[in-house]
C-alpha cells in the first residue's frame, strides 16, 4: 500500500515529514509527495522534490505511494488535502453512485468527503459534523484504509474498522501521525498512541487540542436462524466475494501454509483462475535444519493435489538470526509468539518480492471469526469471544502482519477480515463453529464443499512459528548464544520493552501471575493498580486483605496506586477509571494488564474503559486451563494461601496457610466430582500471595484471625504482616 505521516504545530514539521518518510520508504517505491499549508510539491523520489524557501512548513503532509490503481501521487488537494494508505475496491461503484469522476480510491475519498460537506451548503460546518460525514461514507466504503483528510483548521484521521491498514499519533510536541509507529518514536514523539479503529480523531490546528467521534462496530446479534448447511452457502458466497473483489491485475501471491485457512483461499483463487488473467503463486517458509516442517510437508502435499504453484523458502539458523536483527524491530515487540509468525511471513515475503509479487493473500483472521484457537475450548461465551478478537485482532496481529510484508514492498490483502464477511459469521450460532471434538466447523464444512481435500479440512490447526518450526530455532539460538529465555535473546534486537504498563492488582494469585508473565515478555510494568472496594460483594474487585496490596507493592519496589470505590455496580467503573488516569498522568502508561481469567463481565468494562482513554488492555491469562495455571504459579516460586473460601468441598482448614502441590491435587479431584474451578474462577476462593519471583522481599503473615460463616465459607483476617529477607 502507502506510507501517510503528518506534523501540525512544529517548527521542524518538514524535516520531520522528509525523516519519517524516509523510515518508511518501503511502503512506497513509486513516489513521493509533502503539502504544506499552501503548497504541493510531487516527484519520483527525494532527491527531485524542490520546495519553496519562503513557504510557511509548520504543518506538513507527507505521503509515498506503492501504487495499485492507476497512478496517482498524493497529497490530493482539492478545498482540503488528503494522504491516504487505502484499497477501495467499490471505488468505481461509489463514484457512478454519487455521480463522481475519479482517478483512483483515494482520488473518490477526498471528492466524496467534499461533496458530502459542501453540497449541503454550509461553509461553517463543525469538526463534530464533517467525522460524522466521514463516517457515514466509510460505512459504504468495502476495502482497507487509513488516511488524513485536512480541511482549513482541523485534521481528521480515520482507518478501516477492523484496523488492517496502520496508523500512529502523538499529541506532544505538537501533533504528528504515521503509518508506523517507529517512524514517530525516531522523531522525537513520546506518548505515541495507535489510532482505535472504531475512532475518528480531529485535531484542531489552531487550539491545539483533539476530538474524537465512536463509530459503529460489528454485532453478534440476533444470531442467523437456519441449518448450518443453509449458512455456510451463503457464507461461502459472501468469502468468494472477498476473495474475487481482492484479486489485482497483476499476478499475485498467497502465504501459503498447507492449512485449513490457506488453503480454502488458495483453492478458491484456483477454481476463479479458469478465469483468463488470473495468475498467482503460494509461498511457504520453514527451517531448513531439522526434520521437514509440517507447513512445508502440507503445503507440498496440497499443492501436488489441487495443482497450484509453490515455492518454498528454506533457510538456516544462521540465516534466521539474520533475519530475525530485520523482523524483531520492524515489528517492534520482542514477544516470541508474535516474532515467531512474523518470521514465517518475512520469510516468505523474501520469496515473494524476489519473484516481483507485490501483492499477497493472506488467512489472517480465520481463528477469531471462527474459534480457531485452542482457548475457545474453554470459553463460556463463544459468541462474546469471537467478537472480542476480533475487536482487539488490530492491537494483536494486523501491525505485525502490515510492517512485515510492507518492508518488502508487498501489500498484504486479508479476505476473512472483510467487514461484510465479518459482519455475517460473528452472527453464526456457536454450536455451528465448535463442539468437543473440533473448531472452524462451518468453515471445514466449507473445505469440504469446494474440495479441499480432508486431510487438509480436518487437520488441526498449528500455529505457523511451530509449522514453520522457527519458534525451534529462536529457542536452538537463545540456548546457543547463553541466554535463559527466548524473549531474553530477542532483546537483544530490540533494546526497549515492549510497551510501558499498569497492573491492575488485587493482591490475589491471578494479577500476580498476569503481572510477571507481562514482565517475562519484555513489557515495561511501571506502577500497581488498585480499587479498594468498600462493598465486600463488587462485581468488579477482589477485597478480601486489599489493604496488603501496598505491602506487597513494597516487596517488589513498585509505586502503587490506590483508589477507594463504595462498590456500586456499574458506578465502580468511574473510580477504576480514575485511578487508571492517575496511571497514565504520572507513569506514562501505555496499556493496562488484568488476572481475568474467564469473566467476560470483567473484561469487557475494563477494556471498554481502556479504549475511551487510548489504552490497550492484556489478559494474558484468559482462559488458561485452571490445572496447569496452579501448577504453574508453583513452579515458578509464587507463595500464596486462600484468604476466602465459600463453596462445597472447603472449609476453614483451607484458608491461611500457605497452598502446596497435594491441595491442587484436591482442588482437581473436587472438578472432577462437583465441579468445582481449580482457579477458583467461580468464586470458589480468594488469595493473597505471599511471595513470588518479582518480590525482593518476602511477607511473613505473623497475625490473623480465621472466621468461620458456615461449614463451607469462611474467611481470613490478616491483622499484622511484615516484609522479611529471602533466603
Amino acid at each position: 500500500m502507502c506510507s501517510i505521516t503528518g506534523f501540525f504545530n512544529n517548527d521542524n514539521a518538514m524535516e520531520h515529514t522528509l525523516q519519517a518518510l524516509e523510515i518508511t520508504k518501503n511502503r512506497g517505491l513509486d513516489g513521493i509527495g509533502i503539502s504544506t499549508e499552501n503548497g504541493i510539491y510531487l516527484a519520483e523520489n527525494v532527491t527531485s522534490l524542490e520546495f519553496d524557501p519562503e513557504i510557511s512548513k509548520r504543518n506538513t503532509l507527507g505521503h509515498r505511494l506503492h501504487s495499485m490503481v492507476n497512478f496517482v501521487l498524493q497529497p490530493i488537494v482539492y478545498s482540503g488535502k488528503i494522504v491516504a494508505n487505502c484499497e477501495i475496491y467499490n471505488w468505481k461503484e461509489l463514484a457512478e453512485k454519487y455521480d463522481l469522476e475519479a482517478e483512483n480510491d483515494t482520488d473518490l475519498l477526498i471528492k466524496l468527503i467534499e461533496k458530502q460537506v459542501f453540497d449541503a451548503g454550509n461553509n461553517s460546518i463543525s469538526p463534530a459534523d464533517i467525522m460524522q460525514v466521514i463516517d457515514q461514507i466509510l460505512r459504504e466504503v468495502i476495502g482497507v484504509y487509513a488516511f488524513a483528510y485536512w480541511l482549513d483548521d482541523t485534521v481528521y484521521l480515520a482507518r478501516d474498522i477492523v484496523g488492517i491498514k496502520p496508523l500512529w499519533y502523538s499529541n506532544s510536541g505538537g501533533f504528528a501521525f504515521a503509518s508506523e509507529k517507529k517512524a514517530l518514536a525516531r522523531t522525537g514523539f513520546t506518548d505515541i498512541k495507535e489510532l482505535n479503529p472504531r475512532e475518528i480523531l480531529a485535531y484542531n490546528i489552531g487550539k491545539d487540542c483533539r476530538e474524537k467521534y465512536n463509530r459503529e462496530f460489528f454485532f453478534i446479534t440476533p444470531q442467523h436462524e437456519g441449518s448450518i448447511a443453509e449458512l455456510e452457502k451463503h457464507m461461502k458466497e459472501l468469502l468468494e466475494n472477498a476473495v474475487s473483489i481482492r484479486m489485482p491485475d497483476e499476478k499475485f501471491g498467497i502465504l501459503f501454509s498447507g492449512g485449513l485457512d490457506s488453503t480454502i483461499i488458495a483453492h478458491m483463487c484456483k477454481l476463479m483462475g479458469k478465469k483468463p488473467g488470473i495468475d498467482f503463486t503460494c509461498y511457504t517458509a520453514g527451517l531448513s535444519e531439522v526434520q521437514l516442517p509440517p507447513d512445508v510437508e502440507y503445503s507440498r502435499m496440497m499443492a501436488e493435489e489441487l495443482g497450484l504453484d509453490l515455492k518454498v523458502k528454506s533457510i538456516g539458523l544462521d540465516e534466521v538470526e539474520t533475519y530475525l536483527k530485520d523482523v524483531v524491530p520492524l515489528v517492534e515487540d520482542t514477544n516470541v509468539p508474535k516474532v515467531g509468525v512474523a518470521l514465517t511471513m518475512y520469510a516468505a515475503c523474501v520469496a515473494a518480492k524476489e519473484d516481483d509479487i507485490r501483492v499477497m493473500f493472506s488467512g489472517s483472521g480465520a481463528d477469531e471469526v471462527f474459534a480457531g484457537y485452542d482457548r475457545h475450548k474453554r470459553s463460556t461465551d463463544i459468541s462474546r469471544d469471537c467478537y472480542a478478537d476480533v475487536l482487539k485482532i488490530y492491537e494483536k496481529n494486523t501491525y505485525r502482519d502490515d510492517v512485515v510484508s510492507m518492508n518488502n514492498n508487498i501489500e498484504l490483502r486479508v479476505p476473512y477480515l472483510d467487514k461484510r464477511f465479518v459482519d455475517y459469521c460473528l452472527k453464526i450460532p456457536p454450536q455451528y463453529k465448535i463442539n468437543d471434538e473440533q473448531n472452524k466447523l462451518i468453515l471445514r464444512l466449507l473445505a469440504d464443499e469446494i474440495g479441499v481435500p480432508a486431510q487438509v479440512s480436518q487437520r488441526r490447526k498449528q500455529a505457523a512459528q511451530y509449522g514453520s518450526r522457527f519458534d525451534k530455532a529462536i529457542g536452538k539460538l537463545a540456548k546457543k548464544s547463553g541466554y535463559r529465555t527466548k524473549t531474553e535473546y530477542l532483546k537483544q534486537f530490540y533494546g526497549q520493552p515492549n510497551l510501558k504498563l499498569g497492573v491492575l492488582f488485587s493482591s490475589g494469585k491471578d494479577s500476580n501471575y498476569a503481572m510477571h508473565i507481562m514482565q517475562q515478555q519484555n513489557y515495561a510494568i511501571e506502577c500497581l493498580i488498585t480499587i479498594k472496594s468498600q462493598n465486600q460483594d463488587s462485581y468488579m474487585f477482589h477485597t478480601p486483605n486489599i489493604d496488603l496490596a501496598r505491602l506487597q507493592a513494597e516487596a517488589m519496589g513498585m509505586p502503587l496506586i490506590e483508589e477507594l470505590t463504595l462498590g456500586e455496580k456499574e458506578k465502580e467503573l468511574d473510580d477504576m477509571k480514575n485511578a487508571i488516569i492517575r496511571a497514565k498522568n504520572e507513569f506514562g502508561i501505555e496499556g493496562i494488564v488484568t488476572g481475568a481469567l474467564y469473566s467476560n463481565y470483567q473484561r469487557e468494562r475494563i477494556e471498554r474503559v481502556c479504549d475511551e482513554l487510548g489504552l490497550k488492555a492484556f489478559s494474558p491469562l484468559w482462559h488458561i486451563d485452571q490445572e496447569k495455571e496452579m501448577h504453574q504459579l508453583l513452579d515458578i516460586g509464587f507463595e500464596f494461601i486462600f484468604s476466602s473460601v465459600a463453596a462445597y468441598g472447603l472449609n476453614k482448614s483451607w484458608v491461611g496457610r500457605i497452598i502446596e502441590e497435594k491441595d491442587i491435587d484436591k482442588l482437581v479431584k473436587l472438578n472432577e466430582k462437583i465441579g468445582l474451578n481449580v482457579a477458583g474462577e467461580g468464586g470458589e476462593f480468594e488469595s493473597f500471595v505471599t511471595d513470588g519471583p518479582m518480590y525482593h522481599k518476602k511477607i511473613e503473615i505473623r497475625e490473623m484471625e480465621v472466621i468461620e460463616r458456615d461449614e463451607y465459607t469462611a474467611n481470613v483476617v490478616i491483622t499484622n504482616a511484615v516484609l522479611v529477607d529471602k533466603e
